[in-house]
């Protein structure tokens, strides 16, 4: 999925998507908007949002889009009859993913309407991040200060070597195990996705896979055709994973090395994800809905360093089920 430029051409390269960003600011946030992706800073805080919707298109039998109330709803109809349901509200801000089986069963993914609380959604709050009021809710979804919370990194005491699995290493019992595994500590209560998305603290209380065996060249969000088959093991995990529960999520998170400018890092390190998401569903049928994905830039760098190194241009995964239920144990279907 190339983003496209103004005139329709296909970009896949930094500089050519470079020349299509679109800067404005609206108080203390400036919003940096690129054909598909939206990047946005306040303070010192900077995060990139985009619609995961074109993804789960890939073989679809039908696509549907309806307005029902304030929500907006997206049935994505599969071959084999599925459905998969989507709810965001008026300003793009997800509120439900389910997938519906033929048989009438349906199966919860993403329910953010559980980690609200009682005081609503984010987009009725005032906090951090709302200094402009519903106009940067109106033009990119959310101010990055509603997600942020105040979390401390776990404690892990757990072997290193079970709490970041690397896939040049591991077995496909080990990778699976990793992609099932419970939390490292309690969980509180269910957390939105975007709260997941954006707080290492929480995230980190997952262990993780770390996709060695593929990297990515300098500059560049697509994987080599040889690099494809490399993703066979970890995908094999996930399609066990997912038999095994059906409302299993996983985080598809993109990395990038630490040169370069950080929005152009931000940009590419969520292609990266994408990309590795993309190619799980249409090379090895692991469902997109089961799927989602995160760049952070540089941020996370595997091996501290500012020059040029492939081993930071990667993409790990984790299981964040439990995050967003607030349960370490599957739920039963709905």
């Amino acid at each position: 999925m190339a983003p496209q430029s103004a005139q329709g051409q296909p970009l896949r390269r930094m500089d050519e998507l470079r020349g299509e960003r679109r800067e404005l600011r609206q108080g203390d946030t400036t919003i940096i908007r690129e054909p598909d992706r939206t990047i946005i800073r306040e303070g010192n805080t900077t995060i990139i949002r985009h619609n995961e919707l074109d993804r789960f298109r890939y073989g679809a039998r039908d696509v549907r889009v309806e307005r029902r109330g304030g929500e907006n709803v997206t049935v994505v109809v599969r071959p084999n009859g599925d459905r998969v349901v989507t709810v965001t509200d008026e300003n793009g801000y997800l509120i439900r993913r389910t997938r519906m089986l033929p048989d009438g069963r349906e199966y919860v993914l993403i329910d953010n309407r559980r980690g609200w609380g009682p005081g609503g959604p984010p987009s009725d709050r005032r906090g951090p991040g709302f200094g402009t009021g519903m106009a940067i809710g109106a033009a990119v979804g959310l101010g990055v200060g509603a997600f942020m919370l105040n979390m401390q990194p776990p404690v892990v005491q757990m072997p290193r070597e079970r709490y970041i699995v690397e896939t040049e290493r591991a077995d496909p019992t080990l990778l699976y195990e990793t992609l099932t595994a419970p939390p490292v500590m309690a969980i509180d209560r269910p957390y939105t996705l975007d709260e997941v998305r954006y707080n290492a603290p929480l995230r980190d209380r997952m262990p993780r896979v770390d996709l060695d065996t593929v990297t990515f060249e300098s500059g560049a969000w697509e994987l080599d055709p040889g690099q494809v088959q490399k993703l066979a093991g970890i995908a094999e995990g996930l399609l066990r994973a997912i038999q095994a529960n059906p409302q299993e999520v996983f985080l598809i998170e993109g990395h990038t090395d630490a040169t370069g400018n950080d929005v152009d890092n931000l940009s590419l390190s969520d292609r990266r994800a994408e990309s590795v998401a993309l190619v799980l569903t249409q090379q090895f049928g692991v469902p997109a809905e089961n799927l989602t994905t995160q760049g952070y830039g540089e941020q996370y760098l595997k091996v501290p360093t500012d020059g040029p190194l492939r081993e930071n241009r990667r993409v790990t995964v984790r299981r964040i089920t439990p995050l967003l239920t607030g349960q370490a144990q599957p739920q039963p279907p709905q």
